[in-house]
């Protein structure tokens, strides 16, 4: 007999599980089913693909069975089984569900948190809400020996051999005194068709009848429907079944935004049933996050961590794929190489990406808070996706200074001016500042609506994306010079203030590439423009928290040459100018949305004025 303690995450994980998520308790049998589901899964797999495991081809099935006098539940799988080594590794150490993000991402909302521990992978534990005391019997397929895992969740577990006749797994719940309700066959069978009823196994339980003269008769009857969901006729399966098998491979307690069944015919045959939640996963920005697409070879299951099976900026969508013609023993290593798996994942894509679409259109309320949730994954394909560019650019949403709310680029292209040839945009980190941004000015005299772009993806997705129909997409930045914008300065102004211009230029030298006057500023006394090789001021934090030094780029300075701060600057002397000057400059910097290299000596800067003034 060894004892372990439990990993730290785990430790904080069970106190929670046993002291605080107490919504919707019935989770713990979904997640167990759910555990048993994917064992024999991933046996089905191996008896197909490697010799070893040959003699374990048949059938599986889940048992559930209770004792109401001993106060215990027992689910017995026929999967895989673990060994002593995959206990601890399985049962007493989380090494890829991102349990710290799970615990970083609790509300304190009872219901929203019980619902976070299926997207987080950590379902087994969800037992403790229900059980005082685990016992876990496994035994592994292709070897001799048993093991039994138990814990009290009180910070430690221990693991001895065991005896066990056939590999599987056999999980036995002590229950706690305030869940004894699920020691009744009702219940138990509610949440099976509730959660579970479409998983591809059977699920068997036993059964009390009744008999005449108060006596009782006990079988063991399948209780689920164990059928593939997605292979029925559309017109068989009701809103309710879809929710349901939505909830037990999804994990996800909300209904789906949506669904999309499509059953394909002819030169190749597949049927695909795809989801799309409402929430974002907690996790679906990570690194290790895990694809949500199954995909089965006439219903036997290959693999679910194939991320190629969908774009990676798909990752939101759940469901499943079934083909027909790959072979069986299909290797996950060539998975890829496949032109079957390549035609499914294009036609896939379109599909979500059409349905997508259509609900835009239908129920433009219920697409922008699907844009809110998954838009930034969304914008990801503009960068990846070139053959659905078009499609995606139609499903893009954005923030924009002529409307509140969400806009679309069709939105936009009506409420173009006579002439207007380009779509225009502007990045930064706050919303706000860059609406108020000096660079809009000339914009908004001109009344041409400008996009906002606030998400730090927006500065490695928009500069690869060229074109929106027959209109170009420009950076404001790099649009000043556009026919539409000028607005001429007449020689006499600009022979008027080229000596501030020159003095303006000794003052900056080093920091700008360019002093002149501008034609489109009509409030702001200056402002910077950077070129289209500039790197935004979000890229360059994120360069920076990778460890890499961004490269440098000087702005143009533009002055406004009918503001009453550059003309009192024209009769000032060289050291007002400069210090004005250098003020100004990092004005514009800092409304550019860019960051001073020494802010103390800008602040020095603006108190020496101050004082002068006085």
């Amino acid at each position: 007999m060894a004892k372990h303690a439990f990993q730290t995450e785990i430790k904080q994980l069970l106190n929670l599980m046993i002291h605080s998520l107490y919504s919707d308790r019935d989770i713990f049998l979904r997640e167990l089913i759910s555990n048993g589901s994917d064992a024999m899964d991933k046996l089905q797999y191996l008896a197909l693909t490697d010799e070893k495991y040959k003699e374990f081809s048949g059938d599986g099935k889940i048992e559930i069975t209770y004792d109401k006098e001993a106060k215990t539940i027992k689910i017995c799988d026929m999967g895989i089984g673990m060994n002593d080594e995959d206990m601890v590794e399985s049962l007493g150490t989380i090494a890829k569900s991102g349990t710290k993000s799970f615990i970083e991402k609790l509300t304190g909302d009872a219901k929203k948190d019980s619902n976070l521990i299926g997207q987080f992978g950590v379902g087994f534990y969800a037992a403790f809400m229900v059980a005082s005391k685990i016992s876990v019997l496994s035994r592994k397929a292709g070897e001799d020996k048993a093991f039994i895992w138990e814990s009290d969740g009180s910070g430690e577990y221990e693991i001895k051999e065991g005896a066990k006749d056939t590999h599987g797994t056999e999980i036995t719940l002590t229950l706690k005194d305030d869940a004894e309700e699920y020691l009744s066959q009702w219940k138990l069978e509610s949440i099976v068709k509730k959660y579970s009823d479409h998983i591809p196994f059977p699920i068997f339980m036993q059964k009390e009848k009744y008999l005449e003269e108060g006596k009782t008769e006990t079988s063991i009857e399948q209780i689920n429907k164990a059928s593939a969901l997605w292979r029925r006729a559309k017109n068989e399966i009701t809103e309710d079944e879809y929710n349901e098998f939505y909830s037990a491979i999804s994990h996800d307690n909300d209904k789906p935004l949506m669904h999309i069944h499509t059953k394909a015919e002819g030169t190749h045959e597949y049927t695909t049933l795809f989801y799309i939640p409402q929430k974002a996963p907690m996790d679906m920005y990570r690194v290790d996050y895990q694809a949500g697409v199954k995909l089965y070879v006439k219903r036997v299951f290959i693999t679910d961590d194939d991320k190629e099976l969908m774009p990676t900026y798909m990752r939101f969508a759940k469901g499943i794929i079934d083909a027909e013609d790959l072979p069986l023993n299909v290797s996950r290593e060539i998975l890829q190489q496949n032109r079957l798996l390549s035609t499914i994942k294009t036609a896939s894509t379109k599909k979500i990406l059409g349905e997508l679409k259509k609900l835009s259109k239908a129920d433009k309320e219920k697409y922008e808070k699907f844009f809110k949730e998954f838009g930034r994954a969304l914008k990801e394909g503009l960068y990846s996706d070139y053959a659905n560019r078009d499609d995606l650019l139609e499903l893009m949403r954005f923030k924009s200074t002529a409307a509140e709310g969400f806009v679309s680029l069709e939105e936009y292209e009506t409420r173009m001016v006579a002439d207007q040839k380009a779509v225009y945009y502007i990045v930064g980190d706050d919303e706000n500042l860059a609406k108020n941004s000096p660079i809009l000015e000339g914009f908004k005299a001109k009344n041409i609506e400008v996009l906002v772009l606030d998400d730090e993806i927006d500065n490695i997705v928009m500069p690869s994306v060229n074109k929106y129909k027959d209109f170009e997409i420009k950076n404001v930045s790099s649009s000043l010079n556009d026919e539409i914008l000028k607005a001429e300065v007449d020689e006499a102004t600009t022979t008027r203030l080229k000596p501030l211009i020159e003095k303006l230029t000794i003052a900056l030298e080093g920091k700008v590439k360019e002093v002149k006057v501008s034609g489109s500023l009509r409030d702001s006394a200056a402002c910077v423009v950077f070129d289209d090789m500039h790197m935004t001021a979000q890229l360059k934090e994120m360069l920076r928290a990778m460890g890499q030094e961004a490269p440098e780029s000087k702005p143009i300075f533009e002055i406004n040459p009918t503001h009453p701060i550059i003309n009192k600057l024209e009769a000032a002397d060289d050291a007002k100018v400069a210090e004005i000057g250098e003020v100004l400059f990092d004005l514009s910097v800092m409304l550019s949305g860019e960051s001073l290299k020494d802010p103390s000596a800008f602040a020095k800067k603006v108190s020496s004025i101050l004082a002068n003034s006085l």
